[in-house]
Formats: structure tokens, sequence, C-alpha cells
């Protein structure tokens, strides 16, 4: 029987198994789906189906750099024992350093690595680890130089915050300076031009409730918000920011100081924006008992 796409597809969503494992089940079970599906899960090759839908929120993020050009990917696994794993940091760091070549998630899980997909690479890991994983998320930035910082290293180039500042003159020293400051504070955007406008205006509208609650004339009040949207402003931006290393000067004025522009940044956090849902102790034994 021929084995199609669709069915190798269909098999590979059933059960979780890479692609080449779903077209060797089909063909060994001559397109049997059900018969391809116990013969994957006698190979320990369905296992990953079972963990797809829980919640990964634990994990590392790693840093790749070369020249001008860094990427950062946060690839997530259920619990921090997984992260501290060497099999998982190895696949964690091969993911990174081919990432370079990728523009999106979507690409980087088809590149090719070590003879099979990411994604399969990811799914096999699953199946061998016991736990749900996946590459979440990812982003490049390119400059004249890119420095990257990891906190909370793990091992080398990955931990729970990566940070990446591509900057125009200056040193890496510096760069490096800075990328520790956006891993402490976590700025929204480089400067006000770069901030989301909804963001801001959702502030504005919040700061004139509060302001009204007062009872303080309008006229009043559009003063007091353009004082206190100056200060969310500089709070959120970069360059705006008072500087960690010296908070006697800005983010911005260390720059000019150091000879330096810093042209963006990239910041991300394990689990970042992850809702997980909280089990107790009774539920979490009773879970881990059945097998769930």
């Amino acid at each position: 029987m021929a084995i199609t796409a669709s069915m190798v597809k269909e098999l590979r969503d059933s059960t979780g198994a890479g692609m080449m494992d779903a077209k060797k089940a089909l063909t060994e079970t001559n397109g049997d789906m059900d018969a391809a599906v116990d013969w994957l899960r006698t190979k320990g090759l369905a296992k990953a189906a079972k963990k797809s839908g829980r919640t990964a929120a634990e994990g590392l993020v790693a840093v790749a750099v070369s020249g001008g050009e860094g990427v950062a990917v946060e690839v997530n696994a259920e619990t921090d024992f997984v992260a501290k794993n060497a099999d998982f940091q190895k696949m964690v760091k091969s993911i990174a350093e081919i990432a370079m070549s990728a523009n999106s998630v979507e690409e980087l899980l088809a590149t090719d690595l070590g003879g099979k997909t990411v994604q399969d690479t990811v799914t096999d890991k699953i199946a061998t680890i016991g736990e749900n994983m996946a590459v979440r998320r990812m982003a490049k930035l390119s400059g004249g130089e890119v420095v990257s910082y990891v906190h909370n290293a793990a091992t080398d180039g990955m931990g729970k915050i990566g940070v990446l500042v591509a900057l125009t003159g200056g040193d890496a020293a510096f760069g490096k300076q800075v990328a520790m400051h956006i891993a402490a504070v976590n700025p929204a955007a480089l400067s006000e031009a770069e901030m989301d406008a909804e963001a801001i205006e959702k502030e504005k509208q919040v700061q004139m409730d509060i302001a009204r609650e007062s009872g303080k004339p309008e006229e009043v009040i559009e003063k007091m918000i353009v004082g206190r949207m100056k200060k969310f402003v500089a709070e959120s931006t970069l360059l705006n920011q008072s500087f960690v290393v010296n908070p006697d000067i800005t983010v911005g004025q260390a720059a000019k100081e150091a000879g330096a522009e810093i042209t963006g940044f990239v910041r991300l956090e394990v689990g970042e924006g992850i809702a997980v849902e909280k089990e107790d102790f009774a539920a979490e034994v009773a879970k881990a008992a059945s097998g769930a």
C-alpha cells in the first residue's frame, strides 16, 4: 500500500511521533493506522503524545552570536530538573546554533539538525526524557556589534534570561553592562518612538481615571497627565532609564560617554507570559500515580 503524506501527518498528529518514525510505522504495518500506533507504542515512540497537553513553562533560553548577528531561543520543558539535564542542554545549544540561519520559529522547526528536523528532534527528546517540550520563541538581532548576556546561567550560553544588545561604537564590556541592565530592569522598548502606541494610550487613560478620582478640574488633570506620562515613558524605555551601573545618569547618557550608540536589544525570559495551572500536593500525587 502506498504511504501518503496525509497518512504520515495523521499518525504524527495522533501520536506525536517524528515524521520518519511515523512513515516507518505505516510502512511496517502496510498503512494500517491502528497497527501503526501500536507499532510506535512498542518502540516507545508514541509517548510524546501523552505529554503534549501538559504545560511546559520551565526550560532554557540559549543565545548565539556571530559578528554583527545574534539569536536568542527559548526551549521549554515542564520542570526545572530537565533544564539541568545535560542531554536537554546539548539539544538546546544545537538548536540555538542553527537558529542563526532561520527567520522564524516555524522555519527553525523545519530546519535539519543531524539528519532530522528540529521538530522531530524535540519530539524524540520528549519520548526519551518523558516531559513535554517545545521551541517556543526565537528573536534575532543585527548591528555593528551584538553582545550577549545570560542571567542565571545553567551552562555556557544558556540560562533563565537571555539578552542581546546591538551597538555601534563602544566596546563589548560596555555592551555587557547594558545587557545586564536589560536583564534586571526589562525595558519595554529602546526609545519612545519604538513604544507600543496602544500601551501608551492605555496608561494615559488609567492615569486620567486616577486623577479624576481626586476631583480636580480637567485643565489641572491635563497638566498632571503630561508629567505622569513623561515619567512612564522614561521608566519604560531603555535609553531613558537610570543606568543600574551608575543611577545618576541614563543609559542613553552612559552610551554617549562610552562613544556608543545602542541600536536594538532582545530579552527573552523562560516562561514569560505562560499561565501555569497550580495544583495542590494531593492532586499532584494522584496525577503521578495515575501515570498522567
